[in-house]
């Protein structure tokens, strides 16, 4: 009988999932206006940073993947927590650019060279052979909505010692006010390290699933798996998919002409999605063939698409507008929370599993180097207007297009035969 790991490891691998991001990601996402004027930042110059991490990260997932076959994943999950936070040492002094850009080349190297592998591997081991879907979907869910939680404490905090509006306060105060912010974000990280370091034990013997020495040998042989490669043009296509949540408050305003508050609660409505959906397939998705799932969220992004892309969704048309963006969101934040999921149907080895993911990440997630440029490029080459909207939800469904071929094959080739 297979031997499940306890639920507080799910618990503890949620926190430390969302928890190595809080500093990079979750206080930008939360403080944006706050942070540019408090380091004296532009949005180019805050994009540059991401730039930087983005590179980084490239090589991170390569390399960093074997590592999660070598060493037990909780320790080097631990390990890259605590770096991270040493890294909020360095953002609490609101360091210049140039600084800036080096902390988050190095945030690259924490969050994913040391990170992103055994965090995966290790919601592989928590599925084991018959709950992938529920390890995966409440992981992803899970980390919306933690990260959703970290910001409202980020916000709770950076109230408490502001004496006075925030708008009024003085630059002093609301520095002041930001670093208690960040030295609570470094705090909460290091001691989420230190539980995962400890109790984050999938009651696995460990030795069964590390390597003494990964080859250039198993490498290719790896790489040669036909669910690695297709699950590298799934990620890819995937989070194509993904990054069109970045623009759909934007659609909001250009487009139904919504106000700047409105618009900003179509934003607000889509991270609340991304936990709902991601929770509610982890609960019900291990009864399906997890892989068929993944051919229906991929056909969701592309009718999702197509409704915005062909000029149907207008300000009149207001209802249709909320469906659609439902029907992207759901398809969207499916296919986020499954493409790993599938890699127990796909025969990929438990023991191989971070240099898979490592190589499977190469390519998969370019998108943050290219999604981001080529849909400015859309919309900047029509300002404000309808059309360069469509453009990019054209681009969205041809994405999506060959990502449902990509996944229809995964189900041909793995997803009818039973998972041993």
């Amino acid at each position: 009988m297979e031997k499940k790991a306890p639920w507080y490891y799910l618990i503890l691998l949620i926190l430390a999932g969302e928890a190595v991001f809080i500093l990079p990601f979750v206080l930008p996402r939360i403080f944006r206006p706050t942070i540019l004027d408090l380091f004296q930042l532009d949005n180019t110059q805050l994009g540059l940073c991401f730039s930087v991490y983005g590179i980084v990260a490239v090589f991170s997932y390569l390399f960093g993947g074997p590592l999660a076959d070598k060493f037990p994943p909780r320790k080097l999950m631990a390990i890259a927590l605590w770096l991270t936070a040493l890294g909020g040492l360095v953002f609490v002094t609101f360091p210049d650019f140039t600084t800036l850009q080096f902390l988050y080349g190095y945030w690259g190297f924490t969050t994913i060279f040391l990170f992103w592998a055994p965090m995966i591997k290790s919601a592989r081991l928590w599925g084991g052979l018959n709950s992938q879907g529920k390890a995966f979907g409440l992981l992803d869910g899970g980390r919306g909505l933690t990260g959703a939680l970290f910001g409202l404490l980020g916000v709770v905090v950076f109230a408490m010692f502001i004496s006075e509006h925030v708008v009024t306060a003085q630059l002093q105060e609301r520095e002041e006010a930001f670093q208690y912010v960040i030295y609570f974000s470094v705090a909460i990280i290091g001691l989420i390290g230190v539980l995962t370091w400890f109790f984050m034990k999938s009651g696995v013997d460990e030795k069964e699933i590390l390597l003494e020495r990964i080859s250039v040998h198993q490498i290719i042989s790896v790489l040669k798996l036909p669910a690695v490669q297709l699950l590298m043009v799934i990620i890819l296509c995937a989070y194509v998919g993904y990054k069109i949540t970045d623009v759909l408050s934007l659609y909001a305003k250009e487009v139904m002409q919504y106000n700047e508050v409105k618009s900003a609660q179509v934003g607000t409505f889509l991270q609340f999605l991304r936990p709902t959906t991601g929770i509610l397939l982890g609960l019900l998705v291990d009864r399906f063939r997890i892989s068929l799932v993944l051919v229906f969220s991929f056909l969701a992004c592309i009718i999702g698409g197509v409704l915005f892309a062909s000029g149907l969704i207008a300000p009149s048309t207001t209802a249709l507008f909320f469906i659609s963006v439902v029907v992207i969101a759901v398809g969207v934040y499916s296919a986020r929370a499954l493409y790993f999921a599938v890699m127990q149907e796909g025969k990929i080895p438990l023991v191989l599993t971070g240099t898979a993911v490592g190589l499977i990440s190469l390519v998969g997630y370019t998108p943050d180097i290219f999604a981001g440029p080529a849909y400015g490029y859309l919309l900047d080459a029509h300002p404000g207007e309808e059309i360069g909207h469509q453009n990019v939800f054209w681009m969205l469904t041809a994405f999506s297009s060959v990502g449902f071929v990509a996944a229809v094959l995964y189900y041909r080739l793995f997803g009818r035969k039973e998972t041993t």
